[in-house]
């Protein structure tokens, strides 16, 4: 992010691409995408996470800390590899809604087809071989392979002599299913083949990657399973406490999230060694790095563990700075976003990360809200909303007449300070000033969810925080969404605010 004082970027998850499979793929539609960006004049491309997704379909909601979604694996590239036929995925259900993914039909029928590319893969490739000895993506491997030998249930729910882990059993595991264990590490090196590819061409054409790490773990997950000594669990690996955040104006029982804590003591006298490992990786894959619910980092709220809703929780002081130590020049950004207090503005001080700042949070009617860009400082990042928010025309759809008025004079004003036009005739239009006024803002940076570009209504939320439901994650975008009329607007907007 210092290439230059103003840039800009679009937030846009690899499953929303376009194309066939049920899916979207890091092949041809990803680039494409980036081909799409660099005619605008876009820098940056906010991915999300790329993980494995678990229960709810959630990328924050992982089996595994570094697991990559093997959904991403294109199998057109896969066919260009010799390692599937056509006819062996042109008729396989994915699902039958271009615009909506179906993981039930994903979870059934892909890993059956990558299952046939890996049987034609020669394991005996030098690079596999080394990529399998470096033994990075063997603990999430092993948990997959255990996690198939029973039936994808949570390990929490496997018989005694498994739900505790040890070595001897990953052993036994490994040994009587060598082939399940090397299919789940073929996966991940041929995700990050293909990713690869697709990052090296993006740089090439000026076009940095920008990833997403979840502050918390899911209780599903290989590290919660191999690796207890880094959460608060009792003996028998129950958690004692997990994480949520407290009643509010939104919400009187408050947000249980359920996810573990992390025994941020352990973590102090290892020198935070796993935290280490898991920031490096990350910025292995991304060029830019955004760290989810930092606040957790300065205080996290915690709920007493079989808790049936949030309001009985409290507040614990977190390690603060001291992760964070020495790592000041790391491309990072922090998601200060929530119940902001000063322990949290003095982390962002002197970690000197760039915070956020979200225009769908702004006009209100108070003159002091900080989310406004006239509010606003040069070290945050601006955002029209984030992956959590309503896309800014569902929004302004279900405002009640009154605030949509607040809201709209809101607009003006601030239109008025950065000489940005103000049109409100049709609330596209309004939505098209907002976004204008996201890149004419003081910020470093902008970036826009492809959403409020096009713009698109409630059907394109990406996720309603604390609701299950089969509408989170799974929106897709057509081809024919990319069109010249939206194309010039950001093309527009990027050149006219000098991003």
């Amino acid at each position: 992010m210092n290439r230059k004082s103003r840039e800009n970027g679009i937030l846009f998850p690899i499953s929303c691409l376009p194309g066939n499979y049920g899916i979207g793929t890091l092949g041809k539609h990803a680039f494409r995408f980036v081909d799409f960006l660099s005619s605008v004049g876009a820098e940056i491309w906010q991915m999300l996470p790329l993980n494995v997704t678990s229960y709810g379909d959630s990328p924050y909601q992982s089996p595994s800390n570094n697991g990559l979604n093997y959904y991403f694996i294109d199998l057109d590239t896969l066919i260009e590899k010799g390692l599937l036929k056509k006819e062996e995925v042109e008729h396989v259900n994915f699902g039958s809604s271009e615009r909506k993914i179906n993981y039930g039909l994903l979870f059934e029928n892909r890993i059956a087809v990558l299952k046939k590319a890996y049987q034609r893969f020669d394991k005996t490739d030098r690079k596999f071989i080394e990529f399998v000895n470096a033994g990075k993506y063997h603990d999430f491997a092993f948990f997959m392979t255990m996690k198939s030998l029973h039936h994808f249930s949570p390990w929490y729910e496997w018989n005694e002599d498994e739900k505790i882990y040890r070595i001897e059993t990953e052993r036994k595991v490994i040994a009587e299913n060598q082939d399940l264990y090397l299919f789940y590490l073929w996966t991940q090196y041929e995700f990050l083949l293909e990713y690869k590819a697709l990052k090296n061409y993006a740089n090439q054409k000026g076009i940095l990657l920008m990833g997403d790490m979840p502050l918390y773990l899911a209780y599903d997950s290989v590290e919660a399973y191999k690796h207890s000594e880094l959460f608060c669990f009792d003996e028998k690996h129950n958690p004692t406490i997990v994480a949520g955040c407290p009643p509010d104006y939104f919400n009187e029982d408050g947000q249980l999230w359920g996810n573990p804590i992390y025994n941020w003591e352990y973590m102090k006298k290892t020198n935070y060694e796993w935290w280490n490992k898991r920031i490096e990786g990350n910025l292995e894959l991304f060029d830019i790095l955004r760290i989810d619910h930092f606040r957790g980092i300065a205080g996290y709220y915690t709920i007493p563990y079989g808790a049936t809703n949030a309001r009985e929780g409290k507040w614990i002081t977190g390690p603060g700075m001291d992760l964070f130590e020495g790592k000041q020049h790391l491309p990072i950004i922090a998601e200060d976003l929530g119940f902001i207090d000063e322990p949290v503005k003095e982390l962002l001080r002197k970690s000197g990360y760039p915070g956020m700042k979200v225009l769908e949070f702004a006009f209100d009617g108070r003159e002091d809200n900080d989310h406004k860009p006239s509010q606003s400082k040069e070290n945050y990042v601006c955002y029209t909303g984030t992956h959590d928010n309503e896309p800014l025309l569902s929004y302004l759809s279900n405002m009640d007449p009154q605030d949509l008025e607040t809201f709209k004079k809101d607009v003006k004003k601030e239109c008025e300070l950065f000489h940005v036009d103000y049109h409100d005739e049709t609330l596209k239009d309004l939505v098209r000033c907002v976004v204008s006024l996201c890149y004419a803002s003081p910020c470093k940076l902008a970036i826009v969810p492809m959403s409020d570009v096009i713009p698109f209504g409630k059907e394109a939320r990406l996720n309603t925080p604390s609701l299950l439901s089969d509408s989170n994650w799974s929106f897709r975008y057509l081809e024919e969404d990319f069109s010249e009329e939206v194309r010039l607007f950001l093309k527009e907007n990027i050149q006219k605010y000098h991003r």
